[in-house]
């Protein structure tokens, strides 16, 4: 029996000496092979993949169920003994990985391979949470088929038990009092912002200035967040199985936005060491924050958010009692508690 075993790069002769160790059967191995580094292919028992488990170095054990030609149609023709390993009533995904030079690419097997089964067994295709996975390992003059069940940890990330943080975030404008000074420094800054507000998929982030500013220092500040936005939504295309658009940003004065803000069905949140220990009040806010179509959370920079606001604002939290947090932690620091409050208190 063949299995294909992923590793970090350079760990590949530690998992066989591990595997030597642990298993006292003969085991046949080939690390690396065509060059590929974080491989090995292992043949041995079927308990041998048990054994694979235990060893922190081991990512992935896939169990080999057919090996074919690197070739485009001896691969999608396998189509045929595939549907046996996946029921109508099942949901199915296709994941190729190819290594080499081939004179097709891996979006060709996923979308051909998967239109043979989907037809030939009638089940449905969900890349996000699917029943089976078939698995398409391609190497220089070798290609493996390996038909799994769910990944335990993969598809871990958008299962229907929890609950969409999209569903709170989609509703939150940040209002982010920007960092000034030397232009690095702004530039730096910027791009740790713009990368959070990307990477959370906010509704809207504002950049506000509470006065009149350095109009080079607010330009490289705001070139920064650009730059993290991009970098963080380039990402995100790769990383997700659906759509991500980019949050869009603005500038606008603190004032204007707190008063185009203050009004019925809004919640003013301000983070701020001044305000309430969250923990103390995380039953009504998760209350509030459920029942308002927006919430709009103000976050400082070097200065704090301006007085004025603050006793105004619905909410002044404090997220960490007798700590201050850096600028480019506001944003995560405070999201991640603000849902952490809203998931805890969900009905």
């Amino acid at each position: 029996m063949k299995f294909i075993v992923t590793t970090q790069r350079g760990l590949e002769n530690t998992v066989v000496n591990l595997l030597k160790e642990k298993y006292k059967k003969d085991f046949k191995f080939e690390t690396s092979p065509d060059g590929f580094h974080g491989v090995v292919i292992i043949e041995g028992d079927e308990d041998i993949k048990e054994k694979l488990l235990e060893i922190p170095e081991v990512e992935r054990v896939l169990k080999v169920d057919f090996e074919v030609e690197p070739k485009f149609e001896s691969i999608v023709n396998m189509a045929e003994k595939i549907k046996d390993f996946i029921k109508e009533d099942e949901s199915f995904a296709i994941e190729t990985k190819k290594r080499g030079e081939h004179d097709f690419n891996s979006i060709d097997v996923n979308r051909v391979l998967g239109a043979k089964i989907k037809d030939l067994t009638n089940a449905s295709v969900d890349l996000i949470y699917p029943d089976k996975v078939v698995y398409v390992e391609i190497f220089k003059n070798r290609a493996y088929i390996c038909i799994e069940g769910r990944d335990e940890f993969k598809n871990r990330k958008y299962t229907k038990e929890k609950e969409n943080a999209r569903k709170l975030f989609k509703r939150v404008v940040i209002v982010q009092l920007p960092y000034l000074g030397e232009k690095k420094v702004c530039r730096k800054f910027g791009e740790a912002i713009g990368r959070a507000a990307q990477g959370f998929e906010v509704k809207e982030l504002i950049i506000a200035p509470k006065e009149k500013v350095n109009a080079f220092e607010l330009m490289e500040f705001i070139k920064g967040v650009q730059i993290g936005q991009k970098s963080r939504h380039e990402i995100q295309k790769r990383a997700y199985p659906f759509k991500v658009k980019e949050v869009p940003i603005s500038v606008q004065d603190m004032y204007q936005v707190f008063r185009e803000k203050k009004r019925k069905n809004r919640l003013i949140i301000v983070t701020d060491p001044k305000g309430e220990d969250i923990n103390k009040i995380k039953d009504k806010l998760a209350k509030d924050m459920r029942g308002k179509r927006e919430i709009i959370v103000f976050c400082g920079s070097r200065e704090g958010i301006p007085r004025g606001i603050l006793r105004l604002a619905d909410y002044v939290i404090d997220l960490a009692p007798h700590m201050t947090f850096a600028t480019e932690h506001a944003i995560p620091s405070a999201l991640i508690a603000l849902w952490s409050v809203y998931n805890e208190k969900r009905e």
